[in-house]
């Protein structure tokens, strides 16, 4: 958001440099009198801000994968491109919805801006859209009394920072009618209660050592990562406003650690 509103000001300023010199600086000059530096720089920088502004802020924005929140489908230093205008079109820097087109689906990866702090961008799944009751039981997850397949894939293993190695059991669950990789560390609890935050509408979730159980409000949706006990989602810190939602994630365009991920899609 703070890259945004530094495009959108630099945008207004060369604009309007730009729009000056046009109806007012130009007739003004003698002739063959250069113009001023700034206004050429100007000139030269707006059409390209334009044109960047407006793929930024409607069609597709990159994003680069900060942690291993969602390994194994996202690894950290994926660069990413994210569709902003699937589940329609908003304002800049305020992110309204003006035009809506697609609603999110559970099972989609959506990066959003952080509840907490908007100038932070984050990364999960969308386990649970309005009205949904979850649940979180043994680290299975249930969705308006429907179990999620969940289906052994093996171990897991990754190195994490400070290159302390992890060892995880992989499953494919199923969500949305589509299915994903998911990671689940035996040795893990399913939710570190200390944890878990006096967030806005805390009173539609309830926890205990055996089961988290939400009920998702209109206009906000319920976040998890895939790496599921190495991830601080909506467990943790509540629903995500559908106000908060930037676009979906859909395609890696680059990794310079690892040179096969190039060109995956993001399912």
């Amino acid at each position: 958001m703070t890259f945004a509103l530094i495009l959108f000001s630099l945008l207004v300023l060369t604009g309007v440099i730009w729009l000056l010199d046009r109806f007012l600086l130009r007739a003004k000059r003698a002739a063959g009198v250069n113009e001023p530096w700034w206004v050429e720089y100007a000139k030269s920088f707006f059409p390209v801000i334009l044109i960047v502004f407006v793929l930024r802020s409607f069609l597709i924005e990159p994003f680069k994968i900060p942690s291993g929140s969602m390994i194994p489908t996202l690894h950290v230093g994926d660069f990413i491109l994210v569709n902003r205008y699937t589940y329609g079109l908003r304002l800049p820097i305020v992110n309204k919805k003006f035009v809506e087109i697609n609603e999110p689906q559970r099972g989609d990866v959506i990066v959003f801006h952080f509840p907490e702090d908007p100038s932070v961008d984050y990364i999960k799944r969308l386990v649970g859209v309005p009205g949904d009751v979850l649940v979180y039981r043994n680290k299975r997850l249930s969705i308006n009394g429907v179990e999620q397949v969940l289906q052994r894939d093996g171990d897991f293993n990754y190195v994490e920072s400070e290159l302390r190695f992890m060892h995880t059991e992989r499953y494919n669950e199923s969500l949305g009618g589509r299915t994903h990789p998911v990671l689940l560390n035996p040795e893990m609890p399913q939710v570190h209660l200390s944890n878990v935050e006096n967030f806005p509408q805390y009173e539609q979730c309830s926890y205990s050592e055996q089961e988290i159980r939400c009920n998702v409000p209109a206009g906000h949706y319920f976040m998890m990562g895939d790496n599921r006990d190495n991830s601080k989602d909506s467990r943790y810190w509540g629903f995500v406003p559908d106000e908060m939602v930037v676009g979906k994630a859909f395609f890696i365009w680059m990794n310079f650690s690892e040179f096969g991920r190039i060109g995956s899609s993001i399912k």
